[in-house]
């Protein structure tokens, strides 16, 4: 998927700031493998996540032909594929969040759980819309394809929403599913543990 969206993008510049989280991602995850490893259900969620990047850097957000599938088929004045990218953008990190916090028996409660996952959640898209507003200022008219506004004067509010959204979202359908995986994960390292003893 990287090389595809690597060959031919609409913009070069915009493909590698696009794609950079998921460039910087990948050896993190490499490095950790072994000393921390995730639940299968979060490392799907990163490869997906890092899919709707791909794809986003290969076209420009404001360009992604699903988008555009999406905005005929809801009949929205707008390609809302950046909408998308910003539900993922809180939708995997919540659930990173909350795989660490819990691996980390940083929290007693459930609510202080959802409350902090989300919190997370919103600090991360914020430094994201940080990041594009430092993109913004430094290259001015250059920097339409990375923002991907489209005209719209609410858009980081939107994109702080849609991640919020997809924090919560996340919360509410994949708790439980990903409580199990812990579990499994928590019950592989203990019995690897035993055998290196």
């Amino acid at each position: 998927m990287l090389a595809w969206s690597g060959w031919l993008p609409y913009e070069r510049g915009t493909w590698l700031m696009e794609v950079a989280p998921a460039l910087l991602l990948l050896p993190v995850l490499v490095l950790t493998h072994r000393r921390f490893p995730l639940t299968t259900l979060l490392y799907a969620l990163i490869f997906l996540h890092g899919c709707v990047l791909l794809l986003g850097g290969a076209y420009t957000y404001a360009r992604v032909p699903a988008g555009f599938w999406l905005q005929d088929w809801l009949g929205l004045a707008r390609n809302p594929y950046d909408r998308v990218g910003h539900l993922f953008q809180g939708f995997v990190p919540a659930l990173a969040a909350r795989e660490v916090l819990l691996r980390g028996n940083y929290v007693r409660t459930r609510a202080m759980l959802n409350f902090l996952v989300v919190c997370v959640v919103l600090a991360v898209s914020a430094c994201y819309e940080f990041i594009e507003w430092g993109a913004a200022e430094a290259l001015w008219q250059g920097a339409d394809a990375f923002l991907g506004t489209q005209g719209d004067p609410w858009d980081t509010q939107w994109d702080m929403f849609c991640a919020l959204i997809g924090a919560l979202v996340a919360l509410a359908s994949c708790s439980r599913w990903h409580d199990r995986q812990l579990a499994s994960l928590g019950a592989a390292r203990e019995l690897a543990r035993q055998r290196r003893a």
